[in-house]
C-alpha cells in the first residue's frame, strides 16, 4: 500500500480527475461497481488497470477522508456515526428479547474503512470445503494461499511459505502491544495452547493456536482496502466514483443486465453497462437491491407487487454472523498504569480454540481488548471500571443461520433483518463452554497480577452462564452468506460469482459465503474481489497487454 506521504500526494490529482468525471458522467460505462468496500474496491481496481475499460463506482456513502478513520485507535468512534449503515437486527428471543446493532460501512472504503482491521485469513478447512461444495478448485486452500501470497506486503518475519511482499495489502504484526497483550499470549501458552509468530500460516491449518493479531495498520494509520487498491488509480480517466449514490435496482433486458438505477442527491439516475455490473453491496444490500430487482423467491416477490426476473429462492437466507460474548472483564491492578489501556483499542493477542476435543478444527476466536467492552445489559448491571481489560469469547463456527427480507418494494423502504442469533443450541452450548476457558484463562498466573478483580462474570454456574450468554451477546459485524455461491437450489451465484440464470450480473462480496470464514472477513472478501475481478477478465476477453504502466 502506498505511504502516508504518497497518499498526500494523489490527493490533488485524484480530487480534480474525480471532478472531472463527475461532471462528465457517461450514460454508459464498460462495467459498474455497486459499492466501494473491501472487494468492491478489488475488482474496480483490477478492470481499472486496463486502459481501455471504462469503470463506474457507485457508493451511496461519502469520503473516507476524516480523523476517525484514519487514526486506527479511533476505529470504535465510527460505529453508529453518519459512516455506519447503522443496521439493527430483529428482537430475538433467543438473547432475551434483545435487538443487536449489526454496523456496517456507509463510506468510501466500506467495512474496511471502519473495523477494527483484523487481517485473518480463514481456516484452511473454510476454503477446502468451500471447493468441494462448490466443484471448484480454484477456491481451495492452495489457490488462495498463492493468492494471498502474492497481494500481501507482510512486514513481519519473513515466511516465504505463506507470506508475500510487495503486494497491495499492507500487513503487520500488532505493535503498541500493552503487558497485558503479552501476559495474555503467555497465558494461553500456560493453558497449553501453541503460540504462533501469525495468526496467518500454520495456524490456520491446525486445531488451535494463538498469536498477537495481524493487521492493516501502517504507522499507526488505517490501511484501508479502498485506500490500498482503488484509492491509488482514481487519478485515471477511465475511473469515475460517484459518491451519494445510492443503489436501489439493476435493470434488464429480458434476462440480460443491462445497467442500475440509483438515486443520487435525491433524483433517480439510470446508468448502463456495456459488459457487466457487479453487485458489492455486502449481505444486507446485496440480496436487498436483488430482491428489489425481481430476483429472490418468487412468492414473496409477488407479496410486493415486484415484477420477477428469476427465481431465487436462496435470496436473502443463510444470513450468517460471528457473535461475541462482551462481557468477560477485569479490572486492571496497580501494576497497569491508570489509563494506558483504554488508549490502545486496536487489536492485539487472540486465539482460536475448539469448544470441544472432539473438534478437529477451531470453532471460538478469544480477542483481548485493552479496554472494558461489554453489551448494554452487562455494562449496566456489572459497571466496569474503566481502567479495564477484556476477553471476547467469539464463535466463529456458527450453525445458527437467519434471513433477510423485504418490507417493502422501494428503496427506502428497510429491510427486516432475522439474525436468528444463538437459534441452534449447540452455538449456546459452544460459548458457554468458550466463557469457562476465558474465565480459566484470565485467572492464569500470567494475566492474574495485572488484575485486581474480574468484574464480570465471576464465578457463576453453567446454568445461570447461559443466561449471561444471552445477555452479553452481540454482533462482530461480520454479516455473510445471503447469496452463497454453488450449483444447490439455494445457491444464487455459480463459482465464478455470476447469478444464476442472469446474464451480465455478478455478485462480488461476503454474502456469496456458504459459510462465514473462522476469524475476521475482510481478507476473506479480497479474496472474493480477486477472483471475481478474475473471472470478469476471463469472460470479456480482457487483455493484460492492455493494462496501465
Amino acid at each position: 500500500m502506498p505511504a502516508h506521504s504518497e497518499h498526500i500526494q494523489l490527493r490533488e490529482p485524484v480530487i480534480a480527475n474525480q471532478k472531472q468525471r463527475n461532471v462528465q458522467l457517461r450514460d454508459t460505462y464498460d462495467f459498474i461497481v455497486c459499492g466501494s468496500g473491501t472487494a468492491g474496491s478489488v475488482v474496480a481496481r483490477r478492470l481499472s488497470e486496463h486502459k481501455e475499460i471504462t469503470v463506474l463506482v457507485l457508493e451511496a456513502g461519502t469520503t473516507d477522508d476524516v480523523p476517525q478513520i484514519w487514526e486506527a485507535g479511533a476505529w470504535i468512534s465510527n460505529l453508529g456515526s453518519e459512516r455506519d449503515w447503522g443496521f439493527v437486527a430483529q428482537a430475538n428471543p433467543n438473547i432475551n428479547g434483545r435487538a443487536i446493532s449489526l454496523n456496517m460501512g456507509k463510506v468510501l472504503g466500506g467495512g474496511s474503512s471502519i473495523n477494527a482491521m483484523y487481517w485473518s485469513r480463514g481456516h484452511k478447512n473454510d476454503w477446502d470445503t468451500l471447493a468441494a461444495e462448490t466443484g471448484d478448485p480454484e477456491w481451495n486452500y492452495a489457490s488462495v494461499l498463492g493468492l494471498y501470497r502474492e497481494i500481501e506486503d507482510w512486514r513481519g518475519v519473513p515466511d516465504p511459505q505463506y507470506r508475500g511482499e510487495g503486494g497491495l495489502v499492507h500487513v503487520a504484526p500488532a505493535t503498541a502491544l500493552s503487558d497485558v497483550s503479552h501476559a495474555c499470549l503467555d497465558a494461553y501458552g500456560e493453558h497449553g495452547i501453541p503460540i504462533f509468530t501469525s495468526q496467518n500460516g500454520a495456524l490456520m491449518e491446525g486445531s488451535e493456536g494463538a498469536s498477537m493479531s495481524d493487521v492493516c495498520i501502517n504507522d499507526g494509520r488505517r490501511a484501508s482496502i479502498f485506500r490500498s487498491y482503488l484509492y491509488p488509480v482514481m487519478d485515471q480517466p477511465n475511473v469515475s466514483v460517484l459518491t451519494g449514490a445510492l443503489v436501489t435496482r439493476v435493470l434488464f433486458e429480458g434476462k440480460r443486465t443491462i445497467g442500475v438505477e440509483c438515486v443520487v442527491n435525491g433524483q433517480l439516475q439510470r446508468f448502463f453497462a456495456a459488459s457487466e455490473v457487479v453487485l458489492s453491496l455486502g449481505a444486507i444490500h446485496t440480496p436487498k437491491v436483488l430482491m428489489q430487482s425481481g430476483i429472490g423467491d418468487a412468492h414473496d416477490l409477488r407479496k410486493f407487487g415486484i415484477p420477477i426476473i428469476e427465481g431465487l429462492t436462496g435470496v436473502g437466507r443463510n444470513f450468517q454472523d460471528h457473535c461475541m460474548v462482551a462481557g468477560c472483564i477485569w479490572e486492571c491492578s496497580d501494576l497497569v498504569e491508570p489509563g494506558t489501556i483504554p488508549h490502545n483499542p486496536t487489536p492485539q493477542a487472540n486465539a482460536f480454540l475448539r469448544s470441544t476435543a472432539a473438534l478437529e478444527t477451531p470453532d471460538i476466536q478469544v480477542i483481548q481488548a485493552g479496554f472494558a467492552l461489554a453489551s448494554d445489559e452487562i455494562a449496566h448491571k456489572y459497571v466496569p471500571p474503566p481502567n479495564s481489560w477484556t476477553l471476547l469469547p467469539t464463535l466463529v463456527r456458527p450453525k445458527s443461520t437467519g434471513r433477510i427480507r423485504l418490507t417493502g418494494r422501494h428503496a427506502t423502504d428497510p429491510v427486516a433483518i432475522d439474525a436468528n442469533v444463538l437459534s441452534d443450541p449447540a452455538d449456546v452450548a459452544a460459548l458457554v463452554k468458550a466463557v469457562e476457558l476465558v474465565n480459566e484463562i484470565g485467572s492464569s498466573v500470567s494475566l492474574k497480577r495485572y488484575s485486581r478483580r474480574q468484574v464480570a462474570p465471576g464465578i457463576v454456574r453453567r446454568p445461570d452462564l447461559q443466561d449471561f450468554v444471552r445477555e452479553s451477546v452481540v454482533s462482530v459485524w461480520h454479516q455473510t452468506c445471503t447469496a452463497k455461491m454453488g450449483a444447490d437450489q439455494d445457491s444464487v451465484v455459480n463459482s465464478k460469482l455470476q447469478v444464476h440464470g442472469i446474464e451480465g450480473l455478478t455478485v462480488a462480496d461476503a454474502s456469496v459465503l456458504r459459510r462465514v470464514t473462522t476469524g475476521n472477513t475482510m481478507a476473506p472478501c479480497v479474496i472474493i474481489g480477486e477472483r471475481a475481478a478474475l473471472s470478469l477478465k476471463r469472460r470479456h476477453g480482457i487483455d493484460r497487454s492492455t493494462t496501465i504502466d
